[in-house]
């Protein structure tokens, strides 16, 4: 057990996807997975442990923003010897190549948390994917015939962003803004784990569209499958 999941030894696997959402882990463990079984439920933050086309495979929520999953993939790794981690979350496109419902795979991190300050102060660390899961699930996408964009994420601790940093972002090749992936990217390189992003597009920074909430927390079955295909993958 770890201070915020109350998992016995074994109950969770070296594999395990990462929806920000508690309730879109239930999702996933109610759809996807076989005898799934709940691990945790500390403060709402559901974990579970099935099966995914016969390997064990496990989801657990981390909450929004870098520390709250800061907290959750610490532990994972530290504590439960996760050595895979796909986050499955969701991004606000800032590209006109990236359109509603479709998927990024996040090949960078770029951030203005001051968690990396913190960390490294003058110096700039460059938060990066594992190769080996980016071109597992891009090949992936291509066979089943996914359009998957690679391109750098921004993980920005402004939800609302008030000096419409984007701007600069976009300028500089980024293609979508969420708050998780460099804090993902970061534990894994400090922890020598394997780490994913896939993202959909849930709103349009650019022409103020969007799905719903219900629409987020269910319908992105694609992105879901892929994560799962990726991360059972030898």
């Amino acid at each position: 057990m770890s201070t915020h999941i109350n998992a016995p030894e074994g109950a969770i696997a070296d594999r395990v996807l990462l929806p920000g959402d508690p309730l879109r882990a239930k999702f996933i463990a109610e759809n996807f997975l076989e005898d799934a079984k709940c691990y945790n439920e500390v403060r709402g933050m559901y974990g579970f442990t099935g099966t995914y086309k016969g390997k064990k495979v496990s989801v657990q929520g981390t909450g929004m923003g870098q520390p709250s999953l800061s907290i959750y993939v610490t532990e994972l790794f530290k504590f439960y010897n996760v050595q895979k981690a796909i986050r499955v979350g969701t991004c606000g496109s800032i590209s006109e190549d990236l359109k509603l419902r479709e998927v990024l795979l996040a090949n960078g991190a770029c951030t203005d948390s001051s968690l990396q300050s913190q960390r490294f102060g003058l110096l700039h660390f460059a938060p990066v994917p594992s190769f080996n899961l980016l071109y597992t699930a891009y090949n992936r996408a291509k066979e089943i015939g996914m359009k998957a964009k690679v391109a750098p994420c921004v993980s920005s601790d402004f939800f609302y962003d008030i000096n419409e940093n984007w701007k600069l972002w976009k300028k500089y090749g980024a293609a979508g803004i969420e708050m998780e992936s460099a804090e993902l990217y970061t534990l894994a390189a400090q922890y020598g784990r394997e780490a994913l992003s896939i993202l959909t597009a849930s709103d349009s920074i650019l022409d103020g569209t969007a799905t719903t909430a219900e629409e987020r927390q269910t319908t992105f079955k694609e992105m879901m499958m892929l994560a799962l295909d990726t991360i059972v993958a030898e």
